[in-house]
């Protein structure tokens, strides 16, 4: 079973090519895409980044306070922790449920009301025109949205700080900047684009062969997150073994 939803995905990835619509279509519909996935995801993004740094340095700060340890060191952990994990894994877990189930549910929702197969008679690719939009849209802003989510976890760390009088924002930025190392950047950037398209790949494949009535797309939609949550952690165990050596 395992192998067969896999060669069927795969198939579903190469068939996204087969006579593709002329090219301004694309750009139109990624664009749409671009601000339903990005823009529509933003606010929740920002908030879990927020009180996801302030929350490290409390903990943090709890654990290593001691006349042994430098204040700029919870500055240094917290901003490394936020960059290499907390903000790609945990943004993207939060976006599998958010823009995977939409996803799903979406391209779920047109197949059992045979809109896809309308499309497949007047000649169109429906798996390019429905999927490969959404895929390249997610691949561009949930990178995007993890930026994001980096710079506003140093500043939840920073604020946290600072309102508990633990560290002062310049001690923090101090532990920061002196721990920062470019591959890190480049690491949480390599991850943010693998579960981009884990997410958005196995959303739209679990919408695109859903079929029955309402009840299956509840569960495709379902799958969709599921599926896409354990494969993103699976991708970031691999490539923390492959790369972090």
């Amino acid at each position: 079973m395992v192998f067969y939803h896999f060669g069927r995905y795969i198939l579903f990835l190469k068939s996204m090519f087969f006579k593709p619509e002329k090219f301004h279509v694309y750009v139109q519909r990624t664009f749409l895409e671009m601000k339903n996935i990005g823009i529509g995801s933003l606010v929740i993004v920002a908030i879990i980044a927020v009180f996801q740094g302030a929350v490290s340095t409390l903990q943090i700060a709890y654990q290593l306070i001691s006349p042994l340890v430098s204040k700029p060191t919870i500055g240094s952990i917290v901003s490394d922790s936020t960059m290499l994990e907390f903000a790609p894994t945990i943004t993207c877990l939060v976006l599998a449920g958010k823009v995977g189930s939409h996803i799903a549910s979406e391209i779920g929702t047109m197949r059992v009301s045979e809109q896809i197969d309308a499309l497949e008679v007047m000649g169109i690719n429906s798996a390019g025109f429905l999927a490969l939009p959404k895929i390249v849209a997610g691949v561009i802003m949930i990178p995007l949205l993890i930026i994001i989510s980096i710079f506003l976890g140093n500043v939840g760390g920073i604020l946290a700080g600072h309102f508990s009088t633990i560290l002062t924002p310049n001690e923090y930025i101090e532990g920061a900047r002196s721990s920062f190392l470019t591959f890190n950047l480049w690491f949480s950037l390599i991850k943010s684009f693998t579960f981009a398209f884990i997410i958005t790949t196995v959303s739209c494949y679990q919408g695109y062969y859903c079929s029955g009535g309402a009840l299956e797309v509840g569960s495709s939609s379902t799958k969709a997150v599921v599926y896409s949550a354990v494969l993103v952690l699976f991708s970031d165990y691999l490539l923390a073994q492959l790369l972090l050596k």
